[in-house]
């Protein structure tokens, strides 16, 4: 009950200096609104810098999404050509397999009976039909 009965007794003296008070109430006034003010304002502030503080932090995350994404790529593509180079590889090598065991298989018939004679028959080439051959013994 005091404190109404003060509170009131405030307004009554506040409304008879309302000329005096205006000045200083506009003032203290002014003053809470500042205050007021100037804490939005660096709340705004506040929360701006963590939106440019969170985007910045989400573009590097999607740089290294794009950094690790190219070099899985890259690595996924070096790996295609090195399977591709092996394959070539395999190939060749099989190919001069094929090549080595027929050359391997004619060798071998040289040294068997009458492979002299095969080897000659084989050389026609070299000496034409119509000459005459010589065969040192």
């Amino acid at each position: 009950m005091i404190s109404s009965l003060e509170k009131s007794s405030k307004r009554k003296r506040s409304r008879s200096r309302l000329p005096q008070q205006k000045s200083s109430s506009s003032c203290s006034a002014s003053s809470k609104v500042d205050a007021a003010t100037l804490a939005s304002t660096l709340q705004l502030q506040e929360q701006r810098r963590d939106v440019v503080y969170s985007l910045i932090a989400l573009g590097m995350k999607f740089g290294l999404l794009v950094l690790g994404g190219v070099s899985l790529l890259k690595l996924g593509f070096a790996y295609y050509q090195r399977v591709n180079r092996h394959a070539e590889l395999t190939e060749v090598l099989d190919q001069e397999t094929a090549k080595w065991l027929v050359k391997q298989k004619r060798f071998d018939r040289l040294f068997t009976l009458g492979g002299d004679r095969r080897f000659m028959y084989e050389q026609d080439q070299w000496i034409a039909p119509n000459r005459v051959r010589i065969i040192w013994r």
